[in-house]
């Protein structure tokens, strides 16, 4: 892959298309512009530039065209007429996706959901929400507020980021360790499959008939089912938020702490660490009076009644000091506590100032190898000739380290996805996976072939071709080819001697 912000190598047998056909896109536009208005369908370069590429902007490649549908019957009317010839479809919500998921191919269509945005129902007495995917993530809290109710899975990009998309990567947020991810906090879909199948999977009650299959749909990047409709539980506003911010002069000693809090059976509500880096970017960047000389912070956020809230935060600040902290700050006021988040909601952005580009990862590990983890992290930069600077949920394990790197400076990037790629293989050596909510995507791939083995990939395809016999939606996503694996030395498989050959490769 070179650095000029080409995508990828093609997926080949994992999904590859033919070079897009001029005459090929005109007749297929033509088709769907029978169904859909003249500027619902986007097939100049120019128009076409701002879709080449996800939050991940390492990888980059047009679409041979984009559709912009308004209702259901122009979604099934351009499913159909992509299936009739055999036509990839990959499924776009805000775009915000940070491992290539969204990534358009060259000979396919990208199907844009932004304009289903609207919320349907909010159902305060069963706590539930019927919304739309494209449906901003904050918007659902913002539209429950009145009935004292909010949406619990909140991510970072939650302003902008949409529901279908949550669904398609298993969003989390910085209250997943209370509350949950998204697959926790939805309890009904209404999807559609590629050859126009409608599945309605779970509902507003607690059990649905049939197969369970509402979880698998969750963290699925869209290549089993489009999300059409998506009821969303809503939580209870807490009756008190009790923010504290813990300083460290020592990363071990703060992970330390984490796996302490936990340990003495507090699940707070959030549970966040910064490393130095990014605790002076976050800070030059937002303001929120970070300790710039610490090593580390963490940031927990205690929720629930007054009584509970006071003993838990008593006993909080107790675990941190004993584990070494040299500062514990308590936020007054909702303004303070907000100031003490807006420091860590903006770290991604606010990590862009230290160098031109960064490598997102996203690798989860048990909490107690957090601190000889994050240690391991700096080594495997400095040996690519690189720095990071690391911001996660702490509390779960799940990592985000940022590989800074240039991708003007020949050798970077390839240096930056191979310190990722190294990353990734230490947290699945700690017991851990290559992923926590950002999804496989194709950034991933090679990750996957570390954590998984041919009988485990064989059983994904199994199920794509379940949902999807054609292997027509996001295609080349996700799951890796035995083939690609064994060139990668993650399987020991022979070209021509793969097992269960029945299996189609998508």
């Amino acid at each position: 892959m070179e650095p000029t912000g080409t995508a990828p190598p093609g997926p080949g047998p994992n999904g590859a298309t033919a070079p897009s056909n001029p005459e090929e896109a005109a007749e297929l536009a033509r088709a769907l512009r029978r169904h859909l208005p003249e500027s619902a369908v986007i097939t100049t370069e120019e128009e076409l530039r701002p879709w080449e590429c996800d939050g991940l902007s390492a990888y980059r490649q047009l679409p041979m065209l984009v559709v912009i549908p308004e209702t259901e019957e122009q979604v099934r009317a351009v499913l159909a007429a992509c299936h009739a010839r055999a036509m990839p479809v990959v499924a776009r919500g805000a775009g915000t996706s940070l491992s290539g998921g969204a990534l358009p191919l060259e000979r396919g269509v990208v199907l844009s959901l932004a304009r289903f945005n609207r919320i349907l129902e909010i159902d305060a007495d069963n706590r539930c929400a019927r919304v739309q995917p494209g449906v901003r993530n904050l918007a659902v809290s913002e539209a429950a507020a009145p009935h004292g109710l909010f949406y619990a899975p909140d991510p970072s990009s939650q302003i902008a980021c949409t529901i279908g998309g949550n669904v398609a990567e298993n969003a989390g947020g910085v209250h997943c360790l209370k509350y949950g991810l998204t697959v926790h906090n939805v309890t009904g879909l209404r999807v559609l499959t590629m050859e126009g199948e409608e599945l309605e999977l779970g509902g507003k009650g607690p059990d649905g008939p049939g197969l369970d299959l509402l979880a698998l749909m969750h963290g699925s990047e869209g290549m089993l089912g489009l999300v059409m409709e998506a009821t969303v539980r809503l939580t209870p506003k807490p009756e008190r938020v009790q923010v504290m911010l813990a300083a460290f002069d020592d990363v071990e000693a703060a992970g330390a702490a984490v796996a302490a809090v936990i340990a003495a059976g507090i699940i707070p509500a959030g549970l966040e660490m910064m490393d130095n880096p990014a605790i002076r970017a976050a800070e030059d960047f937002v303001h929120a009076g970070y300790p710039t000389d610490a090593a580390a912070i963490l940031l927990c956020e205690l929720d629930g009644t007054n009584r509970e809230v006071s003993e838990e935060v008593a006993r909080v600040r107790a675990i941190l000091r004993e584990a070494g902290a040299t500062e514990v700050r308590t936020a007054d006021t909702p303004e303070q506590a907000a100031t003490f988040w807006s420091g860590r909601k903006a770290a991604f952005p606010a990590t862009g100032r230290l160098a031109p580009d960064y490598y997102c990862i996203d690798g989860t590990i048990p909490r107690k190898h957090l601190g000889e983890v994050l240690l391991r992290i700096g080594e495997i930069c400095r040996d690519q000739g690189l720095s990071a600077a690391n911001v996660f949920h702490a509390g779960d394990g799940n990592l985000h380290p940022l590989v800074l790197y240039d991708a003007n400076r020949e050798g970077d990037l390839e240096r930056a996805e191979a310190a990722g790629r190294a990353i990734l293989e230490l947290c699945v050596a700690r017991g851990g996976t290559v992923t926590g909510e950002h999804g496989v995507g194709v950034e991933k791939l090679d990750a996957m072939c570390s954590q998984f083995g041919a009988a485990e990939l064989e059983r994904f395809y199994a199920v794509k071709a379940a949902f999807d016999p054609a292997g027509l939606l996001n295609p080349g996503k996700a799951v890796p080819t035995l083939t690609r694996c064994a060139e990668h030395g993650g399987l020991h498989v022979h070209e021509g001697e793969l097992p269960f050959p029945d299996i189609p490769r998508f």
